[in-house]
C-alpha cells in the first residue's frame, strides 16, 4: 500500500512540477526593432530590460498561474492611491468617468500625464492598475485612469452602449480633457491587454490628435481579435476556459445595466433578443446577439475587423513600445508576429518579448511570496521615462553620427542586449 502512495505522491508532483513549469529558467527579455538610436535611449533609463526578468521561483514560470493570480489577487500589498474622479457627459448621452491622480512625492521639471487604458471590464479601481498608479505617482507622473463605461458598478449607465473591443472614442474624449486642463503636459498614452489595442488602434485612426502626445506603450494586448477568437475558442491550453471567464463578465456587466440596455425601446431598436444575449456561451456567440447589433455591423467578422489594432498600425506615427510574453495562456505565440513586423520596419518603436509573465502577470522575486512591485511595473515607469528622453533628444544639433566612436567610459547599451533587427522586405529571415 505504502508502494502505491508514493507512486500516487511522485505522480501527482510530475504533473505539478509540469504544470508549474519549475524546472524553466530566467530570460532576457527579446528586444525587436531597427531603431537603434530610440531603443538606446529606452535602455539608457531603463537597463534592466536587458537584464533576465526572474518570476517567483515556485510558481511564477507557469503562464497560468501568474494570470490565475493577477485575475483573482491583482498585486501583493496592493496601495490605494488618493485621486479624483472626473465625470464627463458625452454627445451620446453616455456618462464617462476617469480618475486623476496628482504626482507625489519627487518633483519633476518637466509636466508629465501618463494616460491609462485598463483591460477589458477593469478601471482605476482594479488592484493591478492601483499598484501602477501609486508606482508611477512616486516617480513624479501625473495619472489618468480611464472608467471603462458600464464597468464601474458605482457609475450608471445613462446612454445606449457600454465599452467595446474597438471604440476609442472614449478614451479620445478622456484624452482631449487632459490637454484642457493641462495644455502644456506631455502625454504618454499606456493600455493594458484591451486598452493596449485600443490606445494603438487610437494612434492609426485617421483623426485630430494632441500633438502633445510623446508616445504609447501596449501591454499584453492580441493584435487581430479575429485569430484572437480562432485560439479562444479551442481547448488547448485552456484558453475555452478563459473565455468562458471573459463572456461572463461581459454579460454580467450587460445585465447589471439591462433596465437602460436591454429596455424594450433598445429591444426594438437594435433587434436584441434578452435570452441570446443570457444564454450566449462564448464571446462570438454574445457579440452576435448584443455587440454587433448595438454598434451597426453586419456580422461578428466585421465588428471584429473594425474593432483590431492590427489593421491601424501602419499608420501609426507616434513613438511605440509593445510589451508581449510568449507563455500568455490568452494571447498565444501565434499572435504575436504582428507586433514584430511592425518594429522591423517602423522607426522609434521597440518591442519586448518576455518568455515568461503571463497575461498581465510579470511577478517577479521571491520563492513563494513575490515582491510587491512587479516586474511589469517596474518596466512601465522605465519605459515612459525613456519615451521622454527620446522625445527630447529628437533632432538634437549637435547629435553625434551613430557609427561614431564611443566615449570609452560609456558602455554600449545595446551591444550586449538580446535584439533582433529585421529586414521586412527579406521573407527568409526567421525568429
Amino acid at each position: 500500500m505504502s508502494t502505491v502512495l508514493l507512486a500516487v505522491v511522485a505522480v501527482i508532483l510530475c504533473i505539478l512540477f509540469r504544470i508549474l513549469n519549475v524546472n524553466s529558467q530566467p530570460y532576457k527579455p527579446v528586444i525587436y526593432g531597427r531603431d537603434r538610436n530610440f531603443i538606446e535611449n529606452i535602455l539608457f533609463i531603463a537597463p534592466f530590460l536587458n537584464e533576465p526578468y526572474t518570476p517567483t521561483r515556485l510558481w511564477g514560470f507557469s503562464g497560468h498561474v501568474q494570470t490565475i493570480l493577477h485575475s483573482l489577487i491583482g498585486r501583493v500589498r496592493c496601495p490605494w492611491p488618493i485621486g479624483g474622479r472626473i465625470s464627463l457627459v458625452l454627445p451620446d448621452k453616455s456618462t464617462l468617468t476617469y480618475d486623476l491622480y496628482e504626482p507625489v512625492g519627487s518633483e519633476r521639471e518637466d509636466d508629465v500625464t501618463v494616460a491609462i487604458c485598463p483591460g477589458i471590464g477593469n478601471t482605476s479601481e482594479s488592484v493591478y492598475i492601483r499598484t501602477y498608479v501609486h508606482y508611477s505617482q512616486c516617480h513624479g507622473y501625473r495619472c489618468a485612469v480611464l472608467n471603462h463605461i458600464g464597468a464601474l458598478a458605482s457609475v450608471p449607465v445613462t446612454g445606449a452602449r457600454i465599452f467595446s473591443y474597438g471604440h476609442t472614442d472614449d478614451f479620445g474624449y478622456m484624452v482631449d480633457n487632459l490637454i484642457e486642463r493641462y495644455p502644456n503636459t506631455k502625454l504618454i498614452l499606456v493600455g493594458f491587454s484591451l486598452g493596449g489595442n485600443l490606445i494603438s488602434k487610437y494612434l492609426g485612426e485617421d483623426r485630430k490628435r494632441p500633438l502633445n502626445i510623446v508616445g504609447g506603450i501596449s501591454i499584453c494586448q492580441g493584435y487581430n481579435a479575429i485569430d484572437t477568437m480562432v485560439h479562444l475558442l479551442q481547448w488547448q491550453n485552456f484558453r475555452r476556459f478563459y473565455l468562458y471567464i471573459m463572456t461572463d463578465n461581459y454579460r454580467n456587466i450587460i445585465t447589471r445595466h439591462k433596465r437602460i440596455l436591454l429596455s424594450q425601446e433598445m429591444k426594438t431598436r437594435y433587434s436584441l433578443d434578452e435570452n441570446m444575449i443570457v444564454s450566449a456561451g462564448t464571446l462570438p456567440d454574445l457579440d452576435e446577439a448584443y455587440s454587433r447589433r448595438v454598434y451597426g455591423f453586419e456580422s461578428v467578422t466585421d465588428l471584429y475587423k473594425w474593432s483590431s489594432s492590427a489593421f491601424y498600425l501602419d499608420n501609426i506615427k507616434t513613438p511605440m513600445v509593445f510589451i508581449n510574453a510568449r507563455d500568455d495562456p490568452i494571447v498565444p505565440e501565434q499572435l504575436l508576429p504582428v507586433a514584430r513586423e511592425f518594429v522591423s520596419s517602423h522607426d522609434k518603436a521597440m518591442y519586448l518579448e518576455l518568455a515568461h509573465g503571463g497575461h498581465l502577470g510579470f511577478y517577479e522575486g521571491g520563492l513563494v511570496y513575490a515582491n510587491p512591485v512587479t516586474w511589469l511595473d517596474r518596466a512601465l515607469v522605465g519605459l515612459v521615462g525613456g519615451l521622454l528622453m527620446a522625445h527630447d533628444k529628437c533632432a538634437p544639433k549637435d547629435a553625434p553620427l551613430l557609427d561614431a566612436i564611443p566615449d570609452e567610459d560609456e558602455p554600449d547599451l545595446i551591444k550586449s542586449a538580446t535584439i533582433i533587427y529585421r529586414d521586412p522586405l527579406d521573407k527568409t529571415q526567421k525568429v
